[in-house]
C-alpha cells in the first residue's frame, strides 16, 4: 500500500469485556475500574488498549515506530464503538527507508473525542 500526504484512513472497533480481561492479564494494568463493572455492567477499557486503534495503520504498513504521542480525553467503556481517523502528515522516501508521520483522532459512538495524538516512524 502506498500512502499519500493528506490521506485519511478511517476504521472503527467495539471493545469487549473479554478484550479488557485479556489485556489486564497481559499488561498487569489491574486498576479496579478495569475489573469491576459500573452500574451499566461496563468496564473501563485501558488507555493503552484504546491506543492500539491508530497503531493499526502502522501495523498494516510495516511502520517501525519511533515516537507515539497520546492524549486521553475521556474514558472508553466496553461496548463503545470507537471511530479512528488517521491523517498522513508525512510520507517521504529517503535512502532505503520511507519516513512517515501521522496524526489521529478517535471518537466514540456519540461523537465525543476519546483519544488524539500522533506517531512517526520509518517503513523499512
Amino acid at each position: 500500500m502506498s500512502l499519500k500526504v493528506g490521506e485519511v484512513i478511517t476504521f472503527e472497533r467495539t471493545f469487549t469485556t473479554k478484550e479488557v480481561e485479556l489485556f489486564t492479564k497481559i499488561s498487569g494494568d489491574e486498576g479496579i475500574h478495569h475489573l469491576t463493572p459500573d452500574e451499566q455492567e461496563r468496564l473501563v477499557v485501558q488507555g493503552l488498549l484504546t491506543s492500539t486503534l491508530p497503531k493499526k495503520v502502522g501495523g498494516d504498513n510495516n511502520v517501525l515506530a519511533r515516537t507515539m504521542n497520546f492524549e486521553f480525553m475521556r474514558p472508553v467503556y466496553t461496548g463503545d464503538t470507537i471511530i479512528c481517523e488517521v491523517t498522513i502528515e508525512q510520507f517521504e522516501k529517503q535512502d532505503n527507508r520511507t519516513r512517515i508521520s501521522a496524526s489521529f483522532l478517535c471518537t466514540n459512538q456519540i461523537e465525543k473525542e476519546v483519544l488524539k495524538g500522533s506517531f512517526a516512524g520509518v517503513i523499512l
